[in-house]
């Protein structure tokens, strides 16, 4: 468990609320727009607004956390902010004013994470391996909101959806007022960020977070619409997302122990592996509700093993002063330069490839990142032995 000192239920309650933003936002926000009227080449446009904005927010307030060492006031502004600019998408929704608020309360709500997450292991301190304990309620407020969305479409129409995401927005803020501050150790390199990020292991490591989340696209962007389209209704799309975090949940709950036990690069292999496996049945097999499910159960790798890994190689490669910034490079190029470009391609060409096109795309990115892995990762025996 983790240890005491730690203020493990105002951690995990941010975490609770953020993620079930994100059960809204990531499984229904294109479905929302597509009851806008908007095509298959607007929607994309538009659901690559939401990881865009990763590629800048998160390393502006970065810099400005480790520059003031105040990442809990970052993340309250952010989150204020957040809440108040996404009021704008129920003022208009025509498409030039959604671009607009879109980009605008999204630059605020992906400032926050990145910061939380060097927050969050700041307070572990040496029990950072123990994240997983933290960051699995997160998965559980998927969890809640992605179900619970998926029944409520069965009595309302998509207008809920803005509502249940502004409901979020407001405990986001509220709960970041109550977890305390706690300054990152300071660190004896003072070398620039560059330094770093141009190690070898470092741009290995930031390219195949590129690849992982770029072979998301077509599932972030068009999952929902295409399980709706081969006849699932509304409740079963709700489980399947639900199947898939609770498969992700189980793995933060013995993270602590895969990770000693099998170490980092291992981990990589087994998950990119099986990711390759779970696009491939998407494209070909959605059909068959079964395989569906083992999909959603591979969740557990494509998502819970690679991010714990994720940042426990930014925590580890991003030291003292790096620390903000370094967990905002790990977002901009997964969540946000991933998901943006993989989210565009999957618009751009959803209707001439169709699913089993897309799907055999990501798994082409996900063969290509185990290559990179293979070639270049060897992280520390200090990191997989924490």
């Amino acid at each position: 468990m983790v240890k005491s000192g730690v203020p493990y239920w105002r951690l995990s309650s941010f975490y609770f609320f953020y993620f079930a933003s994100v059960g809204v936002l990531v499984p229904y926000w294109s479905l929302y727009l597509k009851s806008l009227g908007f095509t298959s080449l607007t929607i994309g446009v538009l659901v690559a607004i939401l990881p865009a904005t990763k590629l800048i927010a998160p390393f502006i307030w970065g810099w400005v956390a480790d520059y003031t060492r105040r990442s809990m006031l970052i993340i309250r502004i952010g989150s204020v902010l957040t809440l108040l600019s996404f009021l704008l998408v129920f003022l208009d929704q025509q498409l030039g004013w959604l671009v607009f608020a879109m980009l605008l309360f999204s630059f605020f709500w992906n400032a926050t994470l990145p910061q939380f997450e060097a927050m969050t292991l700041n307070h572990l301190g040496n029990d950072t391996h123990r994240y997983s304990m933290v960051r699995l309620w997160g998965s559980l407020g998927f969890i809640v909101t992605a179900v619970l969305i998926g029944d409520l479409l069965q009595d309302y129409d998509a207008e809920v959806i803005p509502l249940v995401v502004l409901i979020t927005f407001v405990i986001i803020a509220i709960t970041s007022f109550t977890v305390p501050e706690k300054l990152n150790t300071p660190h004896a390199n003072h070398s620039p960020i560059w330094h770093v990020i141009k190690q070898p292991k470092v741009l290995a490591f930031l390219a195949v977070c590129f690849l992982m989340l770029c072979s998301h696209g077509p599932y972030y962007t068009f999952y929902t619409i295409y399980l709706e389209e081969l006849g699932y209704d509304s409740h079963m799309i709700g489980i399947l997302w639900a199947v898939g975090v609770l498969a992700e949940v189980i793995v933060f709950l013995l993270m602590h122990r895969l990770l000693p036990l099998f170490g980092i690069r291992k981990l990589l292999f087994v998950t990119f592996l099986l990711t390759t496996a779970r696009w491939l049945i998407i494209g070909f097999f959605a059909n068959d509700l079964s395989m569906l499910f083992l999909a959603q159960l591979i969740h557990a790798f494509s998502f819970g093993v690679f991010h714990s890994v994720g940042i426990s190689l930014a925590h580890a490669y991003f030291t003292g002063s790096h620390q903000g910034r370094g967990q905002a490079i790990y977002s901009s190029m997964s969540f946000g330069a991933g998901v943006a470009v993989g989210s565009l391609i999957s618009g751009l060409l959803w209707d001439q490839w169709g699913a089993s096109g897309l799907f055999s795309f990501a798994a082409c990115c996900t063969i290509l990142a185990l290559f990179i892995v293979w070639r270049f990762i060897y992280p520390a025996s200090s990191i997989s032995s924490e």
